[in-house]
């Protein structure tokens, strides 16, 4: 691995030598870039791709902070429903990144490849089918909503009061699926400064609304948890009109016109054996969690609240790794399709050295500051130690995370979903979870056991992941 890295640093800097300056590539790259990323600097156009995804991704975590802020006003059962209505959302969210990995792979390599015509194709298959899914889950969603709700354990009240809320968030999730799915198709043909755009757009639409429809402002009606999910849902709505608008007029790197509109069940056919893995993936990992706070429980809530705020911190803090990940799944799938895997190779050696450089730092002021750090989100004498002893032992392995998030989104890039997933299920339900409950109960570390378990898994995942990456299997997927 030391001699991959020595090589893509050395081709990163030989290239940087004729390449514009650290400022004017970041305004290029929150501008939108023309640069071909098959060719030049790869450092150059891992920075490009990075640094709109990153901003994109910060955004998309906003709507939630949002809603939860001003939601919080009109008491515990409103914000119960948003958590509720949530829970149920992260299946549609499953499915979202799962059908996104697939199509930001296949646009990906159609880019790679100067086959716009088949980019713009594998634009409309996606689409489509995010279309045909949301549609019956959009169905269900409104007509079993008050039922869900009581499912999940809302009270009687809750479900008086927030059905609406949830109708509303499940039945508009086609624009949950399209934004996801065509932002993904942005990034593929490497317009990550779109896709941040369109969630520009997306967020000013929410927090303008919000507080209009909720608490009935100016000629607005007061829908109380309802007018939530209706500003919400309005944003994404004119974000995925602003999409399909960039999309036809061909702002981007893909353009779909009339040809183009015509569905292929052999096209649809590939995403959904790609999405399948991809949906499974995010399932794994999401249901992991859930494991895992069902051991804390028994060590009380005030445990599951130090845990809570810990791994917020963390989930927020790493965001910009999850940028890098994302440019590095983008190079790869245009080098494949452009026929250079070597290109791709090295992309990802240096997209890895980049996230661990950075993530080792924040892992190491995390584990020095974390007590200062909790103290910020908490006073409570009975939360903040377990939530300073999360913060502490899960940042141990950030340097490991850093690679194992690369290589990850590196595979999925590729179109191979099949080897994350079963390393994700192998890792964290195999693994993570008998690790947890070990190392909490028999050997009686407490919380502290499924803490160090977190931080055992996502290294063990990081080194089979660069295992399996150097296999090179990857370079011979079909998407």
């Amino acid at each position: 691995m030391s001699d991959s890295i020595e090589l893509a640093t050395e081709s990163s800097s030989a290239a940087s030598a004729q390449t514009p300056g650290l400022w004017a590539s970041l305004r290029e790259a929150v501008r939108g870039s023309r640069q071909d990323f098959t060719e030049g600097s790869i450092g150059r156009a891992i920075l490009l791709l990075a640094v709109p995804m990153v901003m994109e991704m910060v955004l998309e975590s906003v709507f939630a902070v949002v809603d939860v802020f001003w939601v919080s006003k009109l008491g515990a059962d409103a914000v119960a429903t948003v958590g509720l209505t949530e829970s149920m959302l992260s299946l549609i969210y499953a499915v979202a990144i799962g059908l996104s990995m697939a199509a930001a792979a296949m646009v990906a390599r159609r880019i790679g490849e100067k086959d716009s015509d088949g980019a713009a194709r594998a634009a409309v298959q996606a689409i489509g089918l995010g279309i045909f899914l949301a549609l019956p889950i959009g169905a269900a969603g409104v007509l079993l909503a008050p039922k869900l709700l009581a499912v999940m354990g809302g009270s009687p009240q809750l479900v008086e009061t927030g059905h609406r809320y949830t109708q509303v968030v499940l039945g508009g999730n086609v624009v949950v699926l399209l934004l996801f799915l065509i932002n993904a198709v942005f990034r593929g043909a490497g317009d990550a400064a779109i896709a941040m755009r369109v969630l520009w757009l997306a967020n000013i639409v929410n927090l303008a609304l919000d507080p209009c429809l909720i608490f009935g402002l100016g000629p607005f009606p007061a829908l109380g948890v309802s007018g939530a999910a209706v500003a919400t849902t309005s944003g994404r709505a004119l974000a995925v009109l602003l999409q399909l608008y960039t999309l036809s007029r061909g702002r981007g790197r893909v353009r779909i016109q009339r040809q183009h509109l015509q569905l292929d069940p052999r096209v649809m056919l590939r995403l959904l054996r790609v999405s399948g893995n991809g949906i499974l993936q995010t399932l794994i990992g999401t249901a992991s969690w859930l494991g895992l706070m069902k051991i804390l429980s028994t060590f009380g809530s005030a445990a599951i609240a130090g845990y809570t705020i810990g791994i917020r911190i963390i989930v927020f803090a790493i965001l910009p790794s999850w940028g890098m990940s994302n440019a590095a799944a983008t190079m790869v799938g245009q080098s494949l399709g452009a026929k250079k895997p070597e290109r791709g190779e090295r992309a990802v050696w240096i997209a890895g050295l980049y996230n661990m450089i950075f993530l080792g730092v924040l892992g190491t002021l995390f584990i020095v500051f974390a007590d200062p750090l909790i103290r910020l989100f908490t006073l409570d004498p009975a939360v903040a130690p377990f939530a300073v002893d999360c913060l502490r032992f899960v940042s141990y392995g950030f340097v490991f995370y850093a690679w194992g998030m690369v290589l990850t989104q590196a595979f999925n890039g590729a179109g191979d979903t099949f080897t994350p997933t079963m390393m994700n299920l192998f890792c964290f339900w195999l693994w993570e979870i008998p690790l947890a409950y070990l190392l909490a109960k028999p050997v009686g570390l407490g919380p502290r056991g499924v803490f160090l378990a977190i931080m055992i898994a996502f290294s063990t995942l990081a080194v089979i992941s660069l295992v399996m990456f150097r296999r090179g299997r990857w370079k011979e997927i079909r998407v």
